[in-house]
């Protein structure tokens, strides 16, 4: 099963492209996220970033997501999942 299938099996659309999105990132060696920004990219809401990051904490296998900072808008900690 390809990426993208499984992706698309496993998360709603904007989690889908949240997960893409992150990870396109760290394959340019990002590893910091702030919420405002993806919202800003992807044309979504910050809360709706939010939200949908809260979820792929729990559920995401492909990233290890963590809420790193709480200044002016969250940032995220976002490493490839080896596990």
């Amino acid at each position: 099963m390809s990426v993208k299938s499984r992706l698309k099996e496993s998360y709603s659309e904007t989690q889908r492209r949240i997960v893409l999105y992150l990870s396109d990132g760290i394959m340019k060696g990002k590893h910091y996220f702030k919420s405002k920004y993806i919202a800003k990219d992807l044309g979504l809401s910050s809360k709706e970033v939010g939200t949908n990051l809260r979820i792929l904490v729990e559920t995401c296998r492909e990233l290890r997501i963590v809420p790193w900072s709480y200044s002016n808008s969250t940032t995220w900690m976002v490493l490839p999942n080896t596990s």
